[in-house]
């Protein structure tokens, strides 16, 4: 059995949130919980525990305790003229919601994605993914409803590690991370608005380890 620990701390101007979760594997099946700093700073409690079932591949099953709310996720894979397409059907029963996303992979560099919520007139966003080199990854996505772009760009560097930027124009935030995957993942953090005018970053920090028992 894989078992694999994440901290979370967040930083937002004079107020700051931790978060935790607890992940092991069985087999091919998932199981996780999540906390955040509330479901214990006035004793324990439910307050942010949610709790999930996962089989990579086939189905993500979310459970928020509190709320008493599911929400469900079922992926599939198909051949159109020789290529995967990926599936995600997704539905938030709390919120109503039903989204569909869909990605066709042309080739290891050229990728095309879409997401559609059912029951919406022009709730549709088309993503291109262009991978150079193995290392660099640009990603265009238009949101039809908001009539707007957001923009990635993400490098590999030092082998293991990734630096990305985003940039949303429907809200100008600007995104930038670090991250490294393996045994022990670390991912830092910050988030500008442009909009604010004193433009100071939100700072998010989370580190991951795995055990393997």
């Amino acid at each position: 059995m894989n078992t694999s620990l994440k901290l979370s701390y967040g930083l937002e101007k004079n107020n700051a949130a931790a978060f935790a979760t607890v992940a092991a594997k069985a087999g091919d099946v998932k199981f996780k919980a999540s906390m955040t700093d509330a479901t214990f700073v006035n004793g324990p409690s439910l307050t942010g525990l949610a709790l999930a079932v996962e089989k990579p591949g086939s189905f993500v099953i979310d459970f928020d305790v509190p709320k008493k709310d599911f929400k469900f996720r079922f992926m599939n894979t198909i051949n159109v003229a020789g290529k995967p397409l990926n599936l995600t059907y997704m539905h938030n029963r709390g919120e109503n919601r039903t989204t569909l996303d869909g990605a066709l992979v042309v080739d290891s560099a050229n990728k095309v994605s879409g997401s559609y919520m059912f029951g919406t007139k022009d709730n549709f966003k088309l993503k291109y993914t262009y991978v150079h080199g193995g290392t660099t990854t640009f990603e265009p996505c238009f949101d039809f409803a908001g009539k707007s772009w957001d923009f990635m760009l993400s490098r590999k560097v030092y082998g293991d590690d990734v630096v990305r930027a985003t940039y949303k124009t429907s809200n100008r935030v600007i995104g930038l991370d670090w991250s490294r995957n393996s045994k022990q993942s670390f991912k830092i953090s910050a988030i500008i608005d442009l909009n604010e005018e004193s433009k100071v970053p939100k700072l998010f920090a989370e580190s991951t380890w795995t055990f393997e028992s």
